[in-house]
């Protein structure tokens, strides 16, 4: 069966070198019009399917798997998997797909990403969306990442990669069990001696955990040169974006306007109905 969406690649720069970096591409190649979606720290590119099908009738939607993630290649310096190389990968994937301006949907790092883009003078960033990121990532979330990232055991089989992620990413709220299977695909790989290991490089560990135990990470400087209309996603159980932060983004910055979602910690996953709703009203109002 034909695949709904498309492979590619492009060569990007880091201080320690070039890498490849993989990204999917839904609806018609041609539309002028650009979503980029951008996934969590551990996470990928395919997260985005759900959202990426019933946005392609009016965007052309791009995700790209972060270097070490998904099929990008793995970074020679751990210490390059870092804001200045992700800004330079997309916005040398920006300048790839040939258009001036794109609308953003980033996830948590996929988020910040987006915010540092957007807070640059001649940004190509038109409308934001942040799915569980703001100017404040609250420590206690960072230390609670902190205790698996890169720290994954190897796999009898592949249900015990589901329990596994099952237990991790328990904050993404209620979800079916085929949905958690594909939650799960997406981010394993099968091993030659069969066992099932979790595909992203480890090395991302290196600079999450440079600070131990974290602080908060306040970045309002960035928001604070953010214009480009925003809007912003805080799940109701969040340990990553306070209740606060938001109401302080609503009327700082680019005045965001914002939504709470029931049950879910960090983060959305964007897979729902209800979900994937928000998200497309306020790309396309206006």
């Amino acid at each position: 069966m034909t695949q709904p969406f498309r492979r590619n690649a492009v060569l990007c720069a880091s201080p320690s070198g070039l890498h490849r970096l993989a990204y999917v591409e839904w609806g018609d190649a041609a539309n002028p019009r650009v979503l980029v979606c951008v996934h969590g720290l551990t996470r990928c590119a395919r997260d985005f399917d759900p959202l990426a099908r019933a946005l392609a009738d009016r965007y052309r939607v791009v995700c790209p798997d972060m270097p070490g993630r998904g099929e990008s290649d793995w970074l020679k310096n751990p210490m390059d998997y870092a804001t200045p190389t992700y800004l330079n990968s997309v916005v040398t994937l920006i300048a790839r797909l040939g258009v001036d301006a794109v609308d953003w949907v980033g996830t948590s790092m996929g988020g910040l990403i987006g915010m540092a883009l957007a807070s640059l003078d001649k940004t190509p960033v038109r409308r934001l969306v942040l799915n569980e990121a703001g100017p404040v990532v609250m420590a206690q979330a960072l230390d609670r990442i902190g205790t698996y990232v890169g720290k994954a055991p190897p796999f009898p089989d592949f249900d015990a990669a589901v329990r596994y992620v099952r237990a991790v990413s328990a904050p993404f709220g209620p979800h079916t069990d085929d949905e958690w299977r594909f939650l799960t695909e997406h981010v394993i790989r099968r091993q030659p001696d069969g066992t099932f290991r979790v595909h992203y490089d480890p090395a991302i560990a290196v600079p999450f955990d440079a600070e131990t135990p974290h602080q908060d990470l306040e970045l309002w400087a960035v928001w604070e040169a953010i214009r480009c209309p925003t809007f912003v996603i805080r799940g109701e159980r969040s340990d990553l974006l306070a209740r606060e932060t938001v109401e302080r983004m609503r009327t700082t910055g680019p005045r965001a306007q914002a939504v709470e979602l029931a049950e879910v910690g960090h983060a959305p996953t964007l897979m729902h109905d209800d979900q994937i709703a928000v998200v497309r009203e306020f790309l396309l109002r206006g």
